[in-house]
C-alpha cells in the first residue's frame, strides 16, 4: 500500500513584489570610480596639450586673419590678405627652397649613416652602453653651442675645414657666400646632432627582428652583407619610413643652425640659407614686427607638416599591414629549418 503525500492547495494570492535593492553611497562611488577614474588619469595630458598645443594653434589662426603689429597690437580683420601677401613675397619661396635643399642634403646621408651605426651597435661589442651613450652625446649638446662651434669650423678665411682642404690642394670654399656650400655646412650641423638619435631608433628596431631569421640565413649560406640587405632592411622598413618622415618634419622646422651660422642671424647677405622658420622669425620679431603675416606663415608651415604627418600615418600603416603575414611565415619557416639543423 503506497502512501501519498498530501498536496497543498494552490494559493490564489500572487507572490509579493520584490523590493528594489538600495544602492549605498559606497557602491555608487565605486561605480563612478571605475567609469571616471581612467579619464581623470589621462586628463593632465589633454589639459597640457590644450594649453601648449591646441590653443596656440587656434590663436595663431585667429592672429593670421587680422592686421596685428607687435607693438601696436591687434588691428582690423583682413581675412586671408596675410596669406596672399605671404605668397607674393619672394623671400617666402626662397626660404622654402632653402629649407627643402637643406633637408635633402642632410636627411639622405643622415638616414644612411644612422642605419650603418645601428648595425654596428647591434653586433656583439664590448662596452655596448658606452658606445650607445656616445652616439647620443651630440643630441644633448645645446644647438647654439653646436652652431657656434661649426660656425668657426666653416669660417671662410680661417676655418679649420678650409685649412684641411688647403692641405690637399683644394681652394678655400666660401661657406657663407655660396648657397650650396652654406647648405652643406648647415646640413653637417644637423647631421652631427641627429644621426646618433636616429641610430638608436634603428637599433631598437633591429633588436626586435627575430633572431631565427638570421640563423636561417646563416644556414642558407648568407654572409653578413646578405643578411643585412635581405633580413635587416626589410624588417625595419616601417621604422625607416618613420625616421624619414620625422626627419622631414624636423627639417621643415630647422631654425637654430641657420640662425647662429653667422653673427647677423638673417640667413645670409643674399638670404642664401634663409629657412622658413627663420623667415617667420624675421617677419614677426626682427625688423618687420608683422605678427599677422608671421602667423600666416606659421599656419602654412603647420598645414605642410600636417600633410606629411598624414602621409606618414597611411604609409607606415600600409607597410605594417602588408608585412605582418609574410613575417610570420618567414619566422615559422626559419624555425623549422633551424630545428631541423639542430636535430641533425
Amino acid at each position: 500500500m503506497s502512501v501519498q503525500s498530501p498536496v497543498e492547495p494552490e494559493s490564489d494570492l500572487a507572490p509579493a513584489p520584490r523590493q528594489p535593492r538600495r544602492v549605498g553611497f559606497s557602491q555608487t562611488l565605486s561605480r563612478w570610480d571605475v567609469k571616471v577614474s581612467p579619464y581623470l588619469y589621462i586628463s593632465p595630458f589633454f589639459i597640457l596639450f590644450f594649453i601648449t598645443g591646441l590653443f596656440p594653434i587656434l590663436y595663431t589662426g585667429y592672429v593670421s586673419v587680422h592686421k596685428w603689429h607687435l607693438l601696436q597690437g591687434q588691428g582690423d580683420f583682413v581675412g586671408f590678405d596675410n596669406f596672399a601677401d605671404v605668397f607674393k613675397q619672394k623671400d617666402f619661396w626662397l626660404s622654402l627652397r632653402n629649407t627643402l635643399s637643406i633637408f635633402v642634403i642632410s636627411s639622405v646621408p643622415q638616414v644612411i649613416a644612422a642605419i650603418l651605426i645601428a648595425a654596428l651597435l647591434d653586433q656583439n661589442l664590448r662596452a655596448k652602453t658606452f658606445w650607445r651613450m656616445g652616439v647620443l652625446l651630440p643630441y644633448v649638446v645645446a644647438p647654439v653651442a653646436v652652431g657656434l662651434i661649426f660656425g668657426r669650423l666653416f669660417a671662410d678665411q680661417s676655418g679649420l675645414i678650409n685649412s684641411w682642404l688647403g692641405v690637399i690642394g683644394i681652394d678655400p670654399v666660401q661657406w657663407h657666400v655660396d648657397p650650396l656650400s652654406s647648405h652643406i655646412a648647415i646640413a653637417t650641423m644637423v647631421n652631427f646632432r641627429w644621426t646618433g638619435y636616429n641610430a638608436l631608433i634603428f637599433l631598437a628596431a633591429m633588436q626586435a627582428v627575430p633572431r631565427e631569421l638570421y640563423e636561417a640565413a646563416i644556414i642558407d649560406g648568407a654572409g653578413r652583407a646578405r643578411q643585412f640587405f635581405s633580413v635587416t632592411i626589410p624588417q625595419i622598413r616601417a621604422t625607416v619610413i618613420f625616421v624619414v618622415i620625422t626627419s622631414t618634419i624636423g627639417g621643415l622646422q630647422i631654425f637654430d643652425e641657420p640662425r647662429v651660422f653667422d653673427p647677423a642671424g638673417a640667413g645670409g647677405a643674399s638670404r642664401q640659407w634663409l629657412t622658413t622658420t627663420l623667415y617667420l622669425y624675421n617677419t614677426g620679431w626682427s625688423g618687420q614686427y608683422n605678427l599677422g603675416r608671421a602667423a600666416a606663415i606659421a599656419w602654412l608651415l603647420f598645414l605642410l607638416i600636417l600633410a606629411i604627418g598624414m602621409a606618414n600615418f597611411f604609409v607606415t600603416k600600409k607597410i605594417a599591414t602588408g608585412d605582418a603575414s609574410p613575417s610570420k611565415k618567414k619566422i615559422k619557416a626559419a624555425q623549422k629549418r633551424y630545428e631541423a639543423q639542430r636535430n641533425s
